[in-house]
C-alpha cells in the first residue's frame, strides 16, 4: 500500500471511530440506570441457577471439626487508635506479634491492601488489653467462631444434619442449631479471637485499604491441640457422613508445641482421615499459614487425604509455591485476575494429583483431588474432576456466590442497590497468548466448560458495598458450595 493512501486510510478510520463513540454517548441510557438493570439481571440469573439444584430431602450427613472460639468483633483502626499505637512507618511481616510495635507493623502489613491475615499472640498481657479495649469500643459484637462452628452453622441453615468436633463452653452449644451435634469436652470459658474489621476506604494514617477484610489476632491454647478429635473419631462411626470437612488447623500455626506434639497430632488425624469410607468425600478447608514446616506436615499428613480443597486468592499462591520449592508467599496480591487464579488452579490440580500418582504407585494410600474451590472478592471459580462424586458443579458455584454477598452484607436477601460487580466485563480463560475470552453475559453469568479430564467453573460475586461482615465469609463461602454437591 503506498504511504498516501495508508494514511487517507487512517484518517477516515479516525473519523469513523469518533462517529461512532459521539453516537454511542449521545444514545447511551442513564448510567445509573444501566448498572441497575444490569446487577438485576445477574442477581436473578444466579438465584435461578443457585435453583436448579436442591439438597437432599434426606439431609445430607456432615461431620465438621476442629474446634471453635467466640469472636469479638471491633473496627480494627478505632481499636488501635485507642490503644495508642500510630502507624507504623515500616510494614513489616510477623509470623506472630510479641509487641505492640509488631502488632502495628503487622496490621500495617495486611491493612493497605486489603489482604485477609490472622496471627497469634505469644504475649499474654498484650493481648488481654486488646481484649480490655475491644470490650469498651461502642458498637463491638459477639459472634459464634472458629471454621468448623461457622461451616457447622452454615450447613445446618442449608438443610444438613452436623457433627461438629470441638471443645465449647455450654453458653456456646445452646446457640447453635437443633441439627448440629456436638463431639468434644465441655470448657467453662471459651477462648476469644479478636476480629479486626475494615471497611474498604478506610484510612489510618498514611494508609487506606483497598479492600474490606479483617485482621484477627488470638492467644488461643486449646484449640491447636485438636482436644476434641478423639471424641469425634469415636462419634464418626455411628454417625456416618456424607462428607467430612476439616478446617481451623491454623490455630497450629507458630504455636509453642512441645518437640513433636504438632507432629503427633497431624498424624492422627491423618489416620482419622484416611480411615473414612471411599464412599465419604473429604474436604479441606485451607487459612492463613505462615509456619512452612506446619506446611510441609499438611501437605504431607493432611491434603494428601482429602479429596476437596477451599482456598482464597491468598491460599492459592501460598500452597502453589511451597509446593513448587519455593518459601511461603505471605501476601499476594488481593485482587487477582480470572485468567491468573484459574492457571494457579490448574497447576495446584495436576501437581496434586501428580504427587498421589507417585504415592499411590509406591503402595501409600490417599485420594486423588477431585474438587478445588477458590474464592475471591471479585469471583467464585471451581474445578472438578468428570466423572467423580462431587454433582451440580454450576450451581454450587452460583449458590457459593450469592452467598458470599449474604453473608458480608448480613442479609439473606440481596439488594442490588447495596452491590457492584468488579469482575471484567470478559475474561481469558489463561494467561497463555491465544487463550480465548470468555464475556460475562448478564443472563447466563455462571461459565462452565471441559478440559482434560475435569470441568471449571467461574462465577462473578456481587460485592457487598455496605459491609456488615467479612469474618467468616470463606467458610460461609464454602460451606454453601459443598452442599450442593454430595
Amino acid at each position: 500500500m503506498e504511504r498516501g493512501s495508508g494514511f487517507s486510510y487512517m484518517k477516515y478510520g479516525t473519523a469513523v471511530s469518533l462517529l461512532v463513540i459521539l453516537l454511542s454517548y449521545w444514545f447511551r441510557p442513564p448510567l445509573n440506570v444501566g448498572l441497575d438493570e444490569r446487577l438485576d439481571a445477574v442477581l436473578s440469573s444466579l438465584l435461578r441457577a443457585e435453583r436448579k439444584a436442591a439438597v437432599n430431602n434426606a439431609r445430607p450427613r456432615v461431620a465438621i471439626g476442629f474446634g471453635g472460639c467466640v469472636d469479638l468483633i471491633v473496627d480494627g483502626v478505632t481499636l488501635l487508635n485507642k490503644m495508642g499505637l500510630p502507624p507504623t512507618q515500616e510494614p513489616l511481616h510477623h509470623d506472630y506479634i510479641e509487641s505492640h510495635e509488631q502488632l502495628a507493623q503487622s496490621f500495617a502489613y495486611f491493612f493497605a491492601p486489603g489482604a485477609a491475615a490472622e496471627r497469634f499472640v505469644r504475649n499474654d498481657t498484650l493481648f488481654h488489653e486488646l481484649v480490655e479495649a475491644s470490650r469498651e469500643l461502642p458498637g463491638n459484637r459477639w459472634s459464634v467462631g472458629g471454621n468448623a462452628p461457622v461451616m457447622a452453622s452454615r450447613m445446618a441453615t442449608e438443610g444438613c444434619d452436623v457433627l461438629l468436633g470441638g471443645s465449647f463452653s455450654p453458653d456456646f452449644t445452646d446457640v447453635l442449631s437443633q441439627h448440629i451435634t456436638v463431639a468434644g469436652n465441655v470448657v467453662e470459658e471459651p477462648d476469644i479471637h479478636l476480629i479486626l474489621e475494615y471497611p474498604s476506604g478506610a484510612s489510618w494514617g498514611q494508609y487506606t485499604s483497598r479492600r474490606a477484610n479483617r485482621y484477627i489476632v488470638h492467644s488461643d491454647d486449646h484449640n491447636p491441640y485438636l482436644a476434641s478429635m478423639e471424641d469425634f473419631e469415636l462419634k464418626l462411626q455411628t454417625f456416618q457422613p456424607d462428607l467430612l470437612v476439616v478446617g481451623g488447623l491454623q490455630m497450629m500455626d507458630s504455636f509453642p508445641f512441645q518437640q513433636g506434639e504438632r507432629e503427633a497430632l497431624l498424624s492422627h488425624l491423618s489416620h482419622l482421615l484416611s480411615s473414612s469410607s471411599p464412599q465419604t468425600g473429604v474436604h479441606f478447608e485451607m487459612a492463613s499459614f505462615v509456619d512452612e514446616d506446619l506446611m510441609e506436615d499438611l501437605l504431607a499428613l493432611v491434603v494428601p487425604q482429602a479429596d476437596s480443597l477451599g482456598m482464597n486468592e491468598q491460599e492459592l499462591p501460598n500452597l502453589l509455591s511451597l509446593l513448587r520449592g519455593s518459601n511461603v508467599t505471605v501476601l499476594s496480591d488481593p485482587n487477582p485476575r480470572v485468567a491468573t487464579v484459574l492457571d494457579q488452579m490448574r497447576d495446584l490440580y495436576r501437581i496434586l494429583n501428580q504427587r498421589h500418582r507417585q504415592a499411590s504407585e509406591g503402595g501409600a494410600a490417599g485420594r486423588p483431588l477431585s474438587r478445588l474451590h477458590v474464592h475471591t472478592l471479585a469471583f467464585q471459580a471451581m474445578i472438578v474432576t468428570r466423572g467423580s462424586q462431587w454433582k451440580n458443579t454450576m450451581s454450587a458455584v452460583a449458590k457459593a456466590s450469592l452467598t458470599a454477598n449474604r453473608h458480608v452484607c448480613g442479609s439473606s436477601d440481596i439488594d442490588p442497590s447495596k452491590a457492584r460487580l468488579i469482575m471484567d466485563e470478559s475474561f481469558s480463560v489463561s494467561r497463555e497468548e491465544g487463550s480465548p475470552r470468555i464475556p460475562l453475559k448478564e443472563t447466563r453469568p455462571v461459565s462452565c466448560w471441559d478440559e482434560d479430564d475435569y470441568q471449571i467453573c467461574v462465577a462473578p460475586v456481587l460485592v457487598c458495598t455496605e459491609v456488615y461482615q467479612t469474618a467468616g465469609g470463606g467458610d460461609n463461602i464454602s460451606a454453601a458450595g459443598l452442599v450442593l454437591q454430595i
